[in-house]
């Protein structure tokens, strides 16, 4: 009796990025409209956020409902900083403000507790703060895992989880690609947040120079990751929206970027960008550039 094929499995890899997450809510938009669905998710820091809600509902009615959560997200749901937070933080040293706002947008909205009772395998990529290590977490407690993954050293304080103490997945892994495929994917659809456009002259300012800077290191990273991949492996690089205004922490455009990337998703897809597996003109400028 011959035996079937094995079918190749496809992963959502969600990068991090603060509120520029609403940009991967409009490329799950377009991807799901279009029945491009995931056999498993990989999210650090605020891709292990929407990564989560994703495995949990990974249809159109579930992206469509994270879609309406991060319309209603304002700063102070995630960032709720006010002169009372800036003192207690000067005299504690040790994080800006805590987690609860952000543990209770998990609590409401998320279908499942722990993280193995998702619809779809969900890995969420953390950091360990005393070796710097990427620490892969499968199974346990969903908004635990979530909190690890997103803890922004010195905006939050790190998150116990069993024995280690965990902090954004972002300082080891942003774009975790070489995780999925140690974990069995063979097809990679990366999802970023943003990445340093061509300028024409350097940003001014000493934050737009450092996120600026930031972005040029997250590029960087990527492409190294993806070009050190097994030739075996396919991926695609959904673009990301450029140029690209605001900062990571301010959430009052989030309608405009779910918009904006779900139209450009949706063009990259009808004019056969899943059709050509590689970087191709997402993030070249940087290959070619830097």
């Amino acid at each position: 009796m011959a035996s079937n094929p094995v079918q190749s499995k496809t992963a959502f890899v969600f990068a991090g990025g603060g509120s520029f997450g609403a940009i991967q809510v409009g490329m799950l938009h377009a991807l799901a409209a279009h029945n491009i669905a995931a056999d498993m998710v990989f999210g650090s820091s605020v891709g292990a956020l929407n990564g989560a809600y994703y495995a949990g509902n990974p249809t159109i009615e579930g992206v469509r409902k994270l879609e309406k959560i991060w319309r209603g997200l304002r700063r102070q749901d995630v960032f709720p900083v006010t002169w009372r937070t800036i003192m207690a933080f000067a005299l504690r040293r040790d994080f800006l403000v805590t987690s609860e706002g952000l543990r209770k947008i998990i609590d409401e909205h998320l279908p499942y507790r722990n993280l193995e009772d998702a619809a779809i395998p969900i890995y969420v990529v953390a950091t360990d703060i005393l070796s710097g290590e990427s620490v892969v977490l499968s199974k346990g407690p969903a908004a635990e895992a979530i909190l690890a993954s997103t803890a922004i050293p010195a905006a939050f304080a790190p998150v116990k989880f069993e024995r280690q103490y965990l902090a954004d997945g972002a300082i080891s892994n942003n774009t975790p690609v070489n995780i999925a495929v140690k974990l069995g994917a063979q097809r990679l659809i990366i999802l970023p947040t943003w990445y340093a456009c061509a300028l024409e002259r350097p940003p001014i300012g000493a934050i737009a120079s450092a996120l600026h800077a930031l972005t040029l290191l997250i590029a960087r990273q990527l492409l190294g990751d993806v070009e050190a991949l097994d030739r075996r492996i396919e991926y695609f690089v959904v673009p990301p929206l450029c140029p690209l205004a605001g900062s990571p922490y301010d959430f009052s455009q989030t309608g405009k970027l779910i918009e904006a990337a779900a139209e450009s998703t949706d063009n990259w897809i009808s004019s056969g960008g899943l059709q050509r597996p590689g970087v191709h003109d997402t993030l070249s400028m940087h290959k070619h550039t830097h």
